[in-house]
């Protein structure tokens, strides 16, 4: 009698483990976080970081997979899957959230930023949570972090010292308005061709110049196919970590908290490799027989200024004059 207690004791106890197996596994949630960035970049290896120690602080309550180098789709397609639900958290240029909300987009604007301690510093400003909150109740997705994306300068066929240089130059840019900004002041033909479409356009002649930091000019091997590096550093760039509005909602409080702690620690983490490895690109770039220009930056910026001014693109003078002040 005694052992067929025991045994009937033994049953349950493996039944209700089973059990409490399965729930936990029914509990889990799968998301899905993506970017168009490679395999190698701080941008990646920090997300895919992130997305594990979430899974750790929150106890494997979720799991979240990664998807790099546009394997869910173009910059344009992750942001509208943010609404459409096909994706959860995305990394998106600064121009993105831009499309919705113009105010923010003043933080992209050319030469608001110096550098990248500038720029740093904005993200821990009073200026930063405004705009973020701003974006939030107008569209409803949520920036949970910022991470420094490096300072966009201009690679080209020919040397480029001025902003004169471009003018009738076939660039491809973005199509962000503050992007435009620059070349289209200087008169360059801008061509909005997808990131991962440059490397071939650049090499065929599509386009004769393009724009970008010199990590992505590293990761997308743009050196290759061209031998002119002008460091026009028009833009202090930025990449924001947005959740989408129905995954947010789902979050309780402490999710949202371990959510956010964390994202902003991958982004710190990213910034400051992103930082370090700039600093030792150039001399990467001349052993390989580039040719880096100095321009003159007063030039392009007072050109900018004087034919695509911030108001044109709806961006306030305060936030523009705030985020300039900051020290």
């Amino acid at each position: 009698m005694k052992m067929k207690f025991r045994n009937t004791i033994a049953g349950l106890a493996s039944v209700i483990a089973v059990a409490l197996t399965a729930g936990h596994a029914y509990a889990q949630e799968v998301l899905k976080w993506a970017h168009v960035f490679e395999v190698t970049e701080p941008f990646h290896t920090e997300s895919v970081w992130a997305a594990e120690e979430i899974t750790k602080r929150t106890n494997g309550r979720y799991k979240i997979d990664v998807y790099p180098a546009s394997q869910l789709g173009k910059e344009s397609d992750l942001d509208q899957g943010l609404t459409l639900g096909t994706v959860d958290i995305v990394i998106l240029t600064a121009g993105l959230p831009a499309r919705q909300y113009p105010p923010i987009g003043v933080t992209y604007y050319p030469f608001i930023f110096r550098d990248a301690d500038h720029l740093l510093a904005y993200m821990k400003s009073d200026t930063y949570a405004r705009l973020a909150k701003g974006y939030a109740e107008k569209v409803g997705h949520q920036i949970v972090a910022t991470t420094y994306y490096g300072t966009r300068h201009t690679t080209s066929n020919s040397p480029i010292t001025k902003c004169s240089d471009l003018k009738g130059v076939k660039m491809r840019v973005p199509n962000i308005p503050a992007y435009l900004a620059m070349p289209q002041a200087c008169g360059a033909n801008t061509s909005p061709i997808a990131f991962a479409e440059v490397y071939l356009a650049l090499q065929n002649g599509t386009v004769d110049a393009q724009e970008n930091p010199l990590t992505a000019i590293e990761a997308k091997k743009f050196f290759e196919v061209q031998k002119n590096i002008s460091l026009t550093g028009h833009i202090v760039d930025q990449l924001n970590t947005v959740i989408s509005k129905s995954r947010w909602a789902s979050l309780s409080d402490e999710d949202k908290a371990v959510f956010t702690e964390v994202m902003r620690e991958a982004a710190e983490r990213a910034s400051a490799k992103i930082a370090t490895r700039e600093k030792e690109l150039l001399q990467v770039f001349k052993d390989k027989g580039l040719t880096i220009t100095e321009v003159d930056k007063a030039d392009f910026e007072k050109t900018v200024l004087e034919n695509v001014p911030f108001e044109k693109f709806g961006y306030e003078k305060s936030d523009w004059e705030a985020i300039k002040a900051i020290q």
